[in-house]
């Protein structure tokens, strides 16, 4: 993991515009389409999760495909719990995650791409149940990253499906019927 350079761009600039890298403009997502497109955005991972070459890193600053996966799987676990956290107090603040540091940690490219498949789909479940039963009046509630990004229940799904269909464009695949 020592040659990953850590990613610490801030990313929330995809809700207004049009990802180059993957071509995901995620302020364009739907409240409605949330919950559907975690499912089809991560349904494509168990494949992945089978090539022979899921451990192999690209380059040496590059994350394998499994490592790409436990980090999706992440993703969506961390969302989940933001999410719940919005829908349930007034305005929290997260606490920051170093998703290198969590890779490293977690030992991403040790894990079982099976086992990884299986979490990452009940993580992506759970998220899905969890935005599909947001009511009406509960997508304006806002939650604020610990570098000062603010967030609604909205904005926070739309920049998380961004990351989810961001990293299937870097294993080489596509989220289906990106908007």
């Amino acid at each position: 993991m020592s040659d990953i350079v850590p990613d610490d761009k801030d990313w929330t600039w995809t809700l207004s515009r049009t990802c180059p890298e993957c071509g995901i403009t995620a302020g364009r997502i739907g409240a409605g389409d949330i919950a559907d497109l975690v499912l089809a955005w991560t349904d494509p991972w168990p494949a992945v999760l089978t090539r022979t070459d899921v451990r192999d890193r690209p380059a040496a600053a590059t994350w394998s495909p499994l490592e790409y996966a436990c980090h999706v799987r992440d993703v969506c676990r961390l969302f989940e719990e933001r999410l719940r956290s919005m829908l349930e107090e007034d305005g929290p603040t997260f606490a920051n995650w170093d998703q290198d540091e969590t890779a490293v940690r977690d030992r991403y490219g040790e894990q079982d791409p099976a086992v990884v498949a299986e979490q990452l789909a009940d993580a992506a479940g759970a998220l899905a149940a969890r935005y599909a039963a947001v009511a009406d009046g509960q997508w304006d509630r806002v939650g604020t990253r610990s570098n000062g990004s603010r967030f609604t229940v909205l904005t926070l799904g739309q920049y998380g499906l961004h990351d989810i269909g961001h990293h299937l464009v870097d294993v080489g695949d596509r989220p289906p019927e990106r908007p």
